[in-house]
């Protein structure tokens, strides 16, 4: 136990000295979390809007004026005349456009139906059909307003409620898939030079001829990760928290507990390419390009995974990021317990066992 200890003691120098290694270990993390958090999001916010109003009256100012206040639109000109419309779409100076007729208020009270046209450049259809949903529901929203008590007969009244995500936050989504993107190729990253660079560096033999098992040495090597991990852990829950304003609904020791799994997946991972490679610039290049895409496309969190073909679908089911996405979404998002998440923690307990025996497998006890 004393030589396991002293070995774990030697690697944490190794990291400890390398400080380029050190910043890139803490700080990457964080400027992903924050990059990703922010950028990436399904969200549409101060998307200009023009505003074409023949009417003039008291509706139409209160519906713009809730337009406007929205954090979904900017209020970039009024409009004069439809020319001006399509003058202005031409010049990309609005995405959406809306046109109040003459006698809006008029027609609204005497004959209980008026209507507002919505223009929107669906060049980006996605985001066009979001924008135009977004000033639908304002001006339903305007509509109970006025007359709350109004039954038309035979009105057929949808209740929509969002569960999880009442503001329907796209960091929501995308702070458990980059959880899993940061701390799978950061964790793999790292560790894929462990061994390699051992060798390059010549003090691979010093390890062989020590009285450790190739099981003990891997554990040694895994642990300096790991509780640096555990501290980009810390670190990526506190700016999931405070920064990105994603509070975490379940057990927190269950959600540090099943992270902690999956980082030593990922340093598993990052062992086994590291007993492969030949060179640090190898193991890191595999370890990017192995992991990068396959995280960002079969994790779920960009695409869903149900909407592809069968055989990517079982392909998506060896990416341990996956499963991680899933139990940081139940237990952070949704607030379930281990009954639900049970199933994905076996599968990446097993998949950490898998990639600790094929490392040991493919140590190597003598020089080449």
């Amino acid at each position: 136990m004393k030589q396991f200890l002293i070995f774990v003691k030697k690697e944490w120098l190794h990291i400890w000295r390398d400080r380029r290694t050190l910043f890139i270990l803490l700080f990457m993390p964080i400027i992903q979390i924050v990059l990703y958090g922010f950028a990436l999001t399904t969200e549409v916010k101060n998307s200009k809007i023009a505003i074409f109003d023949q009417s003039k009256d008291e509706a139409t100012m209160v519906i713009s004026n809730e337009i406007a206040a929205s954090r979904y639109f900017d209020l970039a000109r009024n409009l004069y005349s439809y020319k001006d419309i399509e003058a202005a779409f031409r010049k990309d100076e609005m995405r959406v456009a809306i046109v109040f007729p003459a006698k809006f208020r008029y027609d609204l009270l005497h004959s209980n139906q008026a209507q507002i046209q919505l223009i929107a450049d669906a060049s980006d259809p996605n985001t066009a059909n979001t924008l135009t949903n977004y000033a639908t529901s304002i001006i339903k929203d305007y509509q109970q307003t006025i007359n709350p008590a109004q039954e038309m007969p035979y009105t057929i009244h949808t209740q929509l409620r969002m569960l999880y995500n009442p503001e329907l936050k796209g960091a929501y989504n995308f702070v458990p898939g980059v959880m899993a993107l940061v701390l799978m190729l950061v964790c793999a990253m790292m560790t894929s030079i462990s061994i390699v660079r051992e060798k390059e560096m010549g003090t691979m033999e010093v390890i062989l001829v020590s009285p450790l098992k190739p099981f003990r040495i891997i554990i040694a090597k895994t642990i300096p990760y790991l509780l640096v991990s555990m501290v980009n852990i810390a670190s990526i829950l506190l700016l999931s928290v405070y920064a990105l304003e994603v509070p975490i609904t379940g057990n927190l020791g269950l959600l540090i507990a099943e992270s902690i799994l999956f980082t030593v997946t990922s340093l598993s991972v990052g062992i086994l390419i590291s007993n492969t490679a030949k060179t640090q610039q190898t193991a890191m290049f595999t370890s990017m390009m192995s992991l990068f895409l396959p995280t960002l496309l079969f994790s779920g969190f960009m695409f869903p995974i149900e909407n592809m073909p069968v055989p990517l679908q079982v392909i998506s089911n060896l990416v341990p990021a996956k499963w991680y996405f899933i139990i940081v979404k139940d237990v952070m998002i949704k607030g379930l317990g281990f009954a639900s998440v049970w199933k994905e923690t076996l599968v990446l307990i097993a998949m950490t066992s898998i990639l600790l025996v094929a490392s040991i497998y493919k140590f190597k006890i003598r020089l080449t």
